[in-house]
């Protein structure tokens, strides 16, 4: 356990220690419409995402965690998700770490925690990453007091207002924009998205724009995405 606590603290610090701050005005809108069993969405939120803090482009962007997916309402309101209860459950105290540690690197952390487990079978250690990542409780709190899956039904709202609809899960967000099947290129979305001026250091670092321009609109090889992601509706 130990040895597992040091692994991950050092991915954790890996990922999140270039985290500089910037006004919202400034940054573009990263939105992960994600559920949390889904092994699509747990490898990108732990193999893809934290690029951005390792390459400190999380300084120019407003990251949006949206924790409900393909779930649907049962005729009697309850609520019913692609992977069973324990996806549910798991998608509920998600948002309330979201809500209990608005802090991007605190949340992101946790969430990244319990992805790896689950990418790792490990679920049942789920509550082990409060400790791993050094946070309260408070999000297990919210969650057995029922306020999780009050926010549920704010993510879930929110979900079906997409437009367009998502039809599968991860679904990736550049200001308004869906990456759709390319969403493993979301960087270079996010890059592009200051044109040719005000490109932030870290895409400077990763190609000059007029690269990144070029690559953008080459035709760009594209995930077969029926093979990664989880679709709506099954």
């Amino acid at each position: 356990m130990a040895s597992y606590q040091k692994l991950v603290r050092f991915y954790i610090t890996i990922f999140f220690c270039f985290f500089l701050s910037l006004s919202s005005s400034q940054k573009v809108t990263l939105s992960l419409y994600y559920e949390a069993l889904c092994p699509f969405c747990a490898d990108f939120i732990v193999n893809h995402l934290p690029q951005i803090f390792r390459n400190g482009l999380i300084s120019s962007i407003d990251l949006h965690l949206v924790p409900w997916g393909n779930a649907l309402f049962k005729p009697d309101a309850t609520i019913l998700c692609q992977h069973g209860e324990a996806e549910c459950a798991l998608n509920a105290i998600h948002a309330c770490a979201i809500d209990a540690y608005p802090d991007v690197m605190k949340h992101v952390g946790y969430i990244y925690c319990t992805e790896r487990l689950v990418l790792e079978n490990k679920l049942e250690k789920w509550a082990d990453c409060f400790e791993l990542v050094g946070l309260s409780r408070a999000a297990l709190d919210c969650y057995i007091n029922g306020y999780g899956h009050q926010l549920e039904l704010k993510y879930a709202e929110e979900t079906s207002e997409l437009n367009p609809a998502h039809t599968f899960v991860p679904w990736v967000v550049v200001n308004n924009q869906p990456l759709q099947e390319n969403y493993q290129n979301f960087v270079m979305y996010v890059c592009n998205a200051y044109g040719s001026s005000q490109v932030p250091e870290a895409c400077r670092n990763l190609n000059n724009s007029v690269k990144i321009q070029s690559t953008f609109n080459s035709s760009v090889e594209k995930l077969s995405y029926s093979h990664q992601v989880c679709y709506a509706n099954q």
